[in-house]
């Protein structure tokens, strides 16, 4: 799957790419979805609160990488979280909202000062820019995290721009190139993480959690087992693109990713850190698996080594997903995403929890099911509303999410079509609620 969404205000603007591997079959493959962005104009003046700028961040070239965190733990239950409007909160249940950053980085270093008060003149695209462009760049990070918080909910922001904006500036195309191309080029890597710091530093030490690159890391995983190498064998420009943080770091795809966790909590301490584990990293796609031979498990594993060596085991949980849009859209695709409520034919929801169970157990880290489609079965078949039943499954069996190493489960749609917890009638909400109600399902 690929994921591609930017927000501004109460408008959501989502694009997407899809693709995973089915039947047991080497992936990801699946349809491909847009994958350009149209950011907001930021010429109409703020909405909502506004929120602080963050903090400035230390000054100076980091020595070594840093790897233990001071965040606040999450609760000692089934955590449940949304991306949508924050007024979906209000009757209570939920824990934490989510909140893509996409597209395209800042157009020049001068946008990514400190001092600068003003947004006008980075143009429009830049996730800096999603607020009024009489604010500072980067606002409407602090303007989420205030407004989240304040809602008694914990921020979460996925951070996804090394594809699109590679694209944009590169003209590489979606899996390998990422990879190859990308993650190799000084300039490019460079201006990557300059602007994963400036995010960072505008999220400063708001309680959050950071999600960094879905899907990446799964087509490095891919890369690695083509070339015969691992993690510490995909070159990557990394000390050499960022010396002020990462001097210390490995060029190479698992230094990038120590250099990320590192510069969390560097810049943002009080954020919990995951890169994300896709289920098809290995190739095969253990969620919509129909082959009874594979063994999940051991696919599990597989991409917890890979993900180990890319954190060093300084990651604070598991970001994974099920699918990245409601099951009854991609049947108009000719696409089946229905997994068996009944756990007796595969796909199952047995098979997806074995594998999450695995990836846990081997990292010794909780998953965190992200972006969990929001359709359920007593919904159309139009856009905004589409019949799904995963996450009927999730609250009818929270503590079979558990089971399968999960501290948390959040729900949103991947694609601008999908349903969402504002057109979905209420039913999300009304799930929390009840469940919270009843106690929450409390983790082993």
């Amino acid at each position: 799957m690929r994921h591609l969404i930017c927000t501004l205000a109460l408008a959501l603007a989502l694009t997407g790419c899809g693709g995973a591997a089915t039947s047991g079959d080497p992936g990801p493959g699946g349809p491909t979805g847009p994958t350009g962005s149209t950011g907001p104009t930021g010429s109409t003046g703020p909405t909502g609160p506004t929120g602080p700028t963050g903090a400035t961040g230390p000054t100076g070239p980091a020595t070594s990488l840093l790897c233990a965190g001071t965040a606040p733990a999450l609760p000692n239950r089934l955590v449940v979280g949304y991306s949508g409007d924050v007024a979906t909160a209000n009757g209570g249940g939920f824990d934490v909202r989510y909140q893509y950053l996409a597209g395209v980085l800042a157009p020049s270093a001068d946008c990514l000062a400190d001092g600068r008060a003003k947004a006008a003149g980075c143009g429009t695209e830049w996730w800096g820019t999603w607020q009024w462009d009489q604010e500072p760049p980067g606002r409407y990070v602090g303007n989420f995290a205030a407004e989240t918080a304040g809602a008694g909910l914990r921020p979460m922001v996925t951070y996804y721009l090394l594809f699109p904006a590679a694209q944009r500036l590169l003209g590489i195309g979606e899996g390998p190139p990422e990879v190859t191309a990308a993650a190799t080029n000084q300039a490019f890597m460079k201006a990557y993480l300059d602007d994963f710091r400036f995010f960072l530093k505008k999220l400063g030490a708001t309680p959050a959690i950071v999600h960094v690159e879905p899907d990446f890391w799964g087509y490095a995983q891919q890369r690695a087992k083509a070339a015969g190498t691992d993690a510490h064998g995909l070159p990557a420009k990394v000390a050499s693109a960022n010396p002020t943080d990462c001097a210390a770091a490995e060029e190479s795809i698992a230094g990038l990713g120590r250099c990320m966790i590192s510069m969390v909590r560097r810049y943002a301490p009080n954020a919990l850190v995951s890169l994300h584990g896709s289920s098809w990293a290995s190739t095969y796609d253990c969620v919509s698996n129909t082959s009874k031979t594979l063994d999940v498990a051991a696919e599990a594993r597989k991409t917890a080594d890979f993900l180990a060596a890319c954190t060093g085991g300084c990651e604070d949980l598991l970001v994974v997903d099920i699918s990245d849009r409601d099951a009854g859209w991609y049947q108009t695709q000719g696409r089946n995403s229905w997994l068996d409520k009944t756990d007796t034919a595969l796909p199952t929801f047995a098979q997806a929890f074995t594998w999450s169970a695995a990836l846990a157990a081997r990292a010794g880290k909780k998953a965190f099911w992200w972006q969990v489609p929001v359709g359920n079965e007593a919904l159309g078949a139009a856009c905004g509303s589409w019949k799904d039943n995963k996450l009927d499954y999730f609250f009818d069996h929270p503590e079979r999410v558990v089971a399968g190493g999960a501290a948390g489960m959040a729900f949103g749609a991947g694609e601008g079509c999908q349903t969402t917890p504002d057109t979905d009638g209420g039913h999300l909400a009304a799930r929390a609620k009840a469940l919270s109600t009843a106690g929450g399902q409390p983790l082993p």
